[in-house]
Parts: C-alpha cells; sequence; structure tokens
C-alpha cells in the first residue's frame, strides 16, 4: 500500500487544486498549507486571503487592526488573528461589523462624533480595569473595547461645544437635556470607584459603561457578572434602583470563552442601537443650534403622523428611567413625547385654496394608560416660552413634554385648532395608538 501519496493530489493541476482550497475556510486552509512545500504554494495565494479577509472583517485592503498596511492578504489575516487570538472569532467579527456600521453611519449622517471615538484599548488596559475595580468583565464587553476606548471626553469649553456627540445620544423636554456618552476605560474607573463609594454595594460587580455629559444625570452600568446592562431610575442614589435595559433571556455565555454564541447585554444594546440608526428609527436632530442623535422614533409604529388640509402631526415618546420611580404606585413611570407639525409640499388646503403658512392657535389631547385618562391639556398654543407656531412650506416645528404615569402602554389622543392668513380656522386630529408597552430599547 502507497503511504507516500494517498490522495495523489500533488498530480491535480494547480487550477483545481486553487479551486478545491478556495472552498475551504481560513482554518482549514491554514492546516492545508502544514501538509508539505507544494500545499503550503496553492494555501498562500493572495486571491484566497483576500476572500477570507473580505468574508470575515469586511476587509477590502490588507490592513491589521491598526490601520497599517500589510505585505499582503495573508499577512493581514494573520495580524487580525494574533491580535484577538485570546478571544472567540466569530464574537470577534460580529464586534467589528457592529463598529463598522456605527462608523459608517456617522460618516455618512454625523460625522462630528468620528474624532471622540478613541483607538481600542489594550488587553494590559483591560487587565487593569479589572484589577482596580475588582472585576471581570463579560468577553464580548472585552472585545467591545478593543476595538474602541469609548469616546474622548474633553473639557471647560471643549465640553460645550461637544456636549451632544454623545454616540448614544438622548433627548431633551422643557429645560432637561439628555445626551450620552460610551465611557472610555480611564474614566469607568474614574466613575465607577466614586459611584461604588456612593451607593455602598456589598460587593465588587457593576462598572459604570455610559452616561450623560449634561447636568441631568443618565448613567448605565454593566453588571459584570451576568452581563446585564442596567440604566438607573430616580431612586439610584436612594436604594440602588435600576432598570435592566436587555431581556435577560438573550444574554448568554458571558464569560465562557469555548462557547459559540457569547453575547452580554453590552453588546446587544449596540447592535440595537445601530440598527435603529440605519433604519432611521432615531436621526441627527438640533438641539438648538447644535446637532446630536435624537432617541424619540421618527419610523412607525414607534411613531405616529395624521394628515388633515396638508398639515402633518407626528407624535413619538421615550421612556425617561433617570426621572421615573418604581417604588411610587401611582406616578411610577415617565415619559417625554414629542409633537412636531409640519407642511405638506401642497401646503395648507382649506376649502380648496392652498395656502403657504399656518398659525396653531389651540390644543386638546388627553393622555390615557390602560384605556383611564390619566391626564389632559386643553388651551392657546403656548409651550414653554413659544407663544404659538407658524408652519411654512420645507420647515417643521414641534414641542416636547412629559407625562407621568402608573403603568405602560399608554397613547395620546388630541386635537389642535390653526388658522391660515385668510383667518380661516380648522380643526386637526390627531389620534396615537399605542406609543410604547415598555421603554425604548436606548434606555
Amino acid at each position: 500500500m502507497d503511504t507516500t501519496n494517498p490522495t495523489h493530489l500533488e498530480s491535480v493541476g494547480d487550477l483545481a487544486i486553487n479551486i478545491i482550497v478556495s472552498k475551504l475556510n481560513s482554518s482549514e486552509a491554514a492546516s492545508v498549507s502544514c501538509v508539505n512545500k507544494r500545499f503550503k504554494d496553492w494555501a498562500s495565494d493572495d486571491s484566497i486571503w483576500s476572500s477570507f479577509c473580505h468574508q470575515e472583517l469586511k476587509l477590502s485592503e490588507p490592513v491589521d487592526p491598526l490601520g497599517n498596511h500589510c505585505a499582503s492578504f495573508k499577512a493581514a489575516y494573520g495580524a487580525w488573528r494574533e491580535a484577538y487570538g485570546m478571544y472567540p472569532w466569530p464574537l470577534v467579527m460580529r464586534v467589528k461589523n457592529v463598529w463598522d456600521r456605527i462608523r459608517s453611519w456617522l460618516t455618512d449622517n454625523f460625522p462630528e462624533v468620528l474624532p471622540t471615538l478613541r483607538k481600542g484599548a489594550s488587553e494590559d488596559e483591560l487587565n487593569e480595569l479589572e484589577k482596580s475595580l475588582k472585576v471581570k468583565l463579560p468577553i464580548p464587553t472585552r472585545v467591545i473595547y478593543r476595538f474602541c476606548d469609548g469616546q474622548e471626553l474633553s473639557s471647560g469649553s471643549e465640553l460645550a461645544r461637544k456636549s451632544l456627540c454623545g454616540l448614544i445620544g438622548g433627548y431633551s423636554f422643557y429645560e432637561y437635556l439628555v445626551n450620552v456618552f460610551l465611557l472610555p476605560l480611564n474614566i469607568v474607573i474614574e466613575e465607577t470607584t466614586e459611584i461604588v463609594r456612593q451607593l455602598r454595594f456589598s460587593r465588587p460587580r457593576y462598572v459604570i459603561v455610559a452616561a450623560s455629559s449634561t447636568i441631568t444625570e443618565k448613567i448605565f452600568f454593566l453588571d459584570c457578572e451576568d452581563g446585564q446592562l442596567y440604566v438607573g431610575t430616580k431612586n439610584i442614589l436612594l436604594n440602588r434602583e435600576m432598570m435592566p435595559c436587555v431581556p435577560n433571556g438573550l444574554i448568554t455565555s458571558v464569560h465562557d470563552s469555548e462557547s459559540g454564541s457569547q453575547q452580554d447585554a453590552m453588546l446587544l444594546w449596540l447592535e440595537e442601537h445601530v440598527r435603529r440608526l440605519e433604519t432611521g428609527i432615531i436621526k441627527v436632530r438640533d438641539e438648538g443650534s447644535i446637532p446630536g442623535i435624537c432617541q424619540f422614533p421618527e419610523q412607525s409604529p414607534l411613531c405616529s403622523e395624521a394628515t388633515t388640509c396638508g398639515v402633518q402631526v407626528r407624535a413619538s415618546a421615550v421612556f425617561v428611567p433617570e426621572f421615573s420611580n418604581l417604588m411610587d404606585e401611582e406616578e411610577k413611570y415617565l415619559f417625554a413625547y414629542s409633537i412636531r407639525l409640519s407642511l405638506k409640499p401642497e401646503g395648507c388646503v382649506v376649502d380648496g385654496v392652498s395656502y403657504d403658512s399656518c398659525q396653531l392657535y389651540w390644543r386638546k389631547w388627553l393622555i390615557k394608560s390602560n384605556d383611564t385618562v390619566v391626564g389632559r391639556a386643553s388651551g392657546e398654543a403656548v409651550i414653554g416660552l413659544v407663544n404659538s407656531f407658524q408652519l411654512l412650506l420645507h420647515k417643521s416645528c414641534g414641542y416636547r413634554t412629559s407625562s407621568i404615569l402608573c403603568s405602560t402602554p399608554f397613547c395620546v389622543l388630541g386635537r389642535k385648532n390653526l388658522f391660515t392668513r385668510a383667518a380661516q380656522t380648522y380643526q386637526l386630529r390627531q389620534d396615537q395608538s399605542r406609543v410604547l408597552s415598555h421603554f425604548s430599547q436606548e434606555d
């Protein structure tokens, strides 16, 4: 029996071997290259490794994790494998995909945020955090920080200028403004040390991974033991009251490097966030003259709209956990809701006559929770410091306010009266069905 060349593959032509090797995955191709020199040459064809780099890492050029150009795609692939060899490879690919999508969306829609994204943290920096805080980070969170060490937080006037560049974004209503940043490791250590001292946790378990840059405090805590992400409520300093951000059933294998499907709440949270950005559910909106990612939804079913006589009304809501009180059965949840009005391209049409502007002068609506009226408003169009709204073609205007509820879901039903330049008055009805069943994913 001939054992020196049992398969006789070396007698097969180079083109056929190239086709065979191209059908293998990267690990199999690496194993083939160990057979002998000829197989190594066949498995080293850079077109094969170019395909692996594109399929697994979405690389169009041979670059290493630091962005340095490599001599070949095979060298680039090897650099990535070496840099992240301590982590499950499917998880590395998944996290890279999330950050690639985030950066792509920011490039097209909000490039001001890109300079705030820090380079990836090193293994030594992650180990130093774990040593300082006496915790063991979930594996997916470690990989997330390997790709990007949060956002650069400037100080003084620079912070004011960049205050709405939070990657997670936020919302505003009345005088409240929230804009959430992903924190870098050095700030995670500082903030966690301080908050743990205040809250007096019995043992090291939580780290602060995201928080608002504004005077309104909104803080996200990562549970390093079970991988859940929590957001603090109004009672966070009183009794450490927090709410989970992700269903517990979705979190798996946060400390098991041998499992094939590691995912903690941090990873799921970022994936949902970028999905909402890509699909237009949330967008960049100006707060005053400063742009920021606005968490008020703009797509159905989380946003409702109605059009009457050419005037479009859009309504949506966000849950505000930092002002919610789970201990109060009567006023447990606080929601902020946004009402935006705009003219359709044909203008405001009344009795067959088209107008390029109209004025809001009266509003009336009901807020219902489980079919029970819990709030109502009726009066002239005076919202805060705004006396009334004038709608013009190609422009929109709106206002935001809030409501405290004892339960969810809730709905808003209302009527608005407007008049045109001809002083004709008509009623605009906005019926919004179920707005939120619980709280939005960004919370």
